[in-house]
């Protein structure tokens, strides 16, 4: 049988939140969109939840906002660690430049099928549901559609231009060759649902003890958990048992020491392979790469999904214009990447910074005492701020435009609110760094 075919402008491979955001963008400026998601819905758990103040803003400026926090979540105004005994606040977001000062925590299938929803109100936005692109197209050297697949057909969708938003295991960065630089990260997560109780820590999001990181995201009547573990040891935590499991995380949070009977089966205990990598060239002619596509980031910071967001705006500003003439011209991919690589690369290196960080953790098994540097740190006036400013918006945070607006020039003081934050954040993670020289002294 020879397979249905179908033409459009944009085809985006991948449903996730740079795929549906760059949907709806492109078509609200007219452009004809296909999406594709290979699953039949999104509801997908421990996937990026937390929607930070530069997402929310950009929610703001598409005049949906108000609606979008009428669904359920949990807003936090600050973010905080405690090391052994001693608590510390680490992030401040409500002094950051946007309408909402605060991160939402919502599960990503809410924040998609919102999203969504409201682009398929738009004539010129298509979603394909449970249809995954398998290979590219070609035509003389340039890629010229997608190959998508469902459970009973085949199809072939020819595009001006495709863009991967696929993940960190793209099918069409690998279909088209794009070469990625990959960045040695040595830690692993476990995901993992608990109960949550009203008088329970509020903003302390991180644990550290005993050898171990354990994250707690806030989901109302439950924690998303998260156990950060050294890479690779995921069959070696299994071997010790579950009952040895339950004990690390009861030592780590004790509030915790009866819930985490909880844990009956480790079907219930998911691990994420952290990767960090970034292509060293996001285009091709007549493809794009942006989100983890171009650039798989780590968990930490929650910071991933935010990124994709402000790679979907900004491919929007710089494509509708071409695609609105049917063109997808090399300059304008280059543009992209040079637009989105810089912060791209400041946030994965603060990220790497962290990781070294947890490393050192892992070399502690016995109980942790908070270094003295971090306390001072963490009393000088304005590093919260700083690293509110770094986590809730980044670096060259986007903002929506109509074709009759200029192109948005970062300000200077984002930019030197930003340099503060990651010279902060530098601080800090050199201050764990000399903790394991001072304990052994």
């Amino acid at each position: 049988m020879e397979p249905d075919a179908l033409d459009t402008t944009c085809c985006i491979a991948g449903g996730g939140p740079a795929g549906i955001m760059l949907g709806y963008l492109l078509a609200r400026r007219g452009v004809e969109v296909t999406v594709l998601e290979k699953h039949a819905d999104f509801f997908r758990d421990f996937r990026g939840d937390t929607v930070h103040p530069s997402t929310l803003q950009v929610l703001h400026e598409l005049g949906l906002l108000d609606e979008f926090l009428r669904l359920p979540h949990q807003q936090v105004t600050s973010a905080g660690v405690r090391i052994g005994g001693s608590s510390f606040e680490v992030a401040d977001f409500r002094r950051v430049p946007a309408v909402c000062k605060f991160v939402a925590l919502m599960p990503q299938w809410d924040f998609l099928n919102f999203l969504s929803s409201h682009a398929r109100k738009l004539p010129t936005f298509k979603l394909l549901m449970g249809h995954q692109a398998s290979d590219l197209l070609w035509d003389k050297g340039l890629v010229s559609g997608v190959v998508a697949r469902n459970d009973t057909r085949e199809i072939q969708i020819r595009a001006d231009l495709v863009v991967g938003c696929d993940g960190r295991h793209s099918t069409t960065r690998q279909a088209a060759g794009l070469e990625a630089v990959e960045y040695g990260v040595p830690i692993d997560v476990l995901w993992f649902h608990i109960s949550r109780q009203p008088n329970d820590p509020g903003n302390v999001l991180g644990n550290v003890n005993y050898g171990k990181v354990l994250i707690l995201i806030n989901r109302d009547d439950y924690y998303q958990a998260g156990l950060i573990i050294a890479k690779g040891s995921f069959d070696a935590v299994k071997s010790r048992g579950l009952d040895r499991f339950r004990e690390d995380v009861a030592r780590i949070a004790p509030f915790l020491s009866e819930r985490v009977n909880e844990l009956q089966d480790w079907e219930q205990i998911k691990i994420l392979t952290v990767k960090i990598n970034r292509l060293r060239r996001w285009y091709k002619p007549g493809l794009l790469c942006i989100g983890d596509a171009a650039h798989a980031m780590s968990p930490a910071g929650g910071v991933g999904i935010n990124l994709a967001i402000q790679d979907a705006v900004a491919a929007a500003n710089i494509l509708a214009e071409p695609l609105l003439r049917h063109l997808a011209p090399l300059s304008s991919l280059a543009a992209v990447q040079r637009r989105r690589e810089f912060p791209t690369r400041v946030t994965q290196t603060m990220q790497l910074l962290v990781h070294r960080g947890f490393a050192r953790v892992f070399a502690q098994p016995g109980p942790i005492q908070a270094p003295w540097q971090i306390e001072v740190l963490t009393r000088i006036p304005g590093v919260h701020r700083a690293l509110g400013y770094a986590v809730g918006m980044g670096a060259r945070p986007e903002h929506v435009r109509t074709n009759s607006e200029q192109p948005l020039r970062p300000s200077r003081a984002p930019r030197a609110a930003f340099a503060a934050a990651g010279i902060a954040a530098a601080g800090l993670a050199l201050a764990w760094f000399t903790r394991r020289r001072n304990c052994c002294s």
